[in-house]
């Protein structure tokens, strides 16, 4: 009995029909386009939604939602083939022209105010302070000349009357007041974060969106029909004053605002003239 064999298959036939069929199938494969992906969750997105808007700063994070990203084979981009070369042409130099669309998930933080409001908001910071940081020219003799700086108790008025001018009530003994005494001019930063609203809002008190106001004038000392005024202004916001040693030789003085600079967001201030300041009415940011 003879057994009749079935002819042998050629060794590199299966590889070729695999690839035969892919060359020939339409591509719908996929490709990795990012090794790293940020995604913005939905807590992210609640946290950060009162303080989001189109206008405002280039987005800080973008979602992709995956590494992956379906590819197309080529033909399917080809829309313009139907085209004149010169109106194909046209239409490739219009579509380089267009902006890229913005990727999916962008977010950014709002520019708070604006011009209008700025004066405002320097009010508002200059009579809720309740201390301020005030800078000074030194006159201690380890550092003549330098910047010295020192916190210190202001009060613009009390609280049902806003001046916009900070009192303080000083000693001779406090070495900012010997520098005043050389040199009167000095600087007073009073910043947000010494409020409720950095706090309420989860920024961090030196975030810059936590505006910042720096008042520069001259320092002097309050005339004799202005103490009691001053008085009320003080002693009203920071009562424990009137129990201050009284050897310390306590007296007011008061800045002559010269200059009045407002920083509420990333880099830059704004420089905001004495009536714009003078006219406003407090309010917040």
């Amino acid at each position: 009995m003879s057994v009749r064999r079935r002819p042998a298959r050629p060794a590199g036939r299966l590889p070729w029909l695999l690839c035969c069929g892919a060359l020939l199938s339409p591509a719908a494969g996929y490709v990795i386009v990012s090794s790293v992906s940020w995604a913005v969750t939905n807590e992210v997105d609640e946290e950060l939604d009162s303080a989001s808007t189109e206008d405002a700063l280039p987005a800080l994070l973008e979602d992709s939602g995956s590494i992956w990203q379906r590819s197309f084979p080529a033909s399917a981009h080809k829309e313009d083939a139907h085209l004149p070369p010169a109106a194909a042409a046209a239409a490739a130099a219009a579509a380089r022209a267009r902006p890229p669309p913005a990727p999916p998930g962008m977010f950014s933080y709002r520019r708070q105010g604006g011009p209008r409001l700025r004066p405002g908001t320097a009010r508002f910071l200059a009579h809720a302070s309740a201390w301020g940081c005030l800078a000074t020219v030194s006159a201690h003799e380890k550092i003549p000349g330098l910047p010295f700086g020192n916190c210190l108790p202001i009060s613009d008025g009390p609280l049902d009357n806003s001046t916009g001018i900070p009192f303080f009530y000083v000693t001779p003994k406090d070495p900012a007041v010997a520098d005043l005494m050389k040199n009167p001019m000095a600087s007073l930063l009073l910043p947000e974060s010494e409020g409720e609203f950095c706090r309420k809002n989860i920024v961090d008190p030196e975030d810059p969106r936590c505006a910042r106001l720096t008042l520069t004038g001259q320092m002097i000392a309050v005339p004799p029909e202005e103490v009691e005024f001053a008085k009320q202004a003080m002693f009203s916001r920071h009562p424990v004053m009137r129990k201050w040693p009284r050897q310390y030789e306590w007296f007011f003085m008061k800045m002559r605002i010269e200059h009045i600079w407002l920083q509420k967001w990333y880099g830059g201030v704004s420089d905001i003239s004495r009536d714009e300041y003078f006219r406003a009415v407090p309010r917040k940011a």
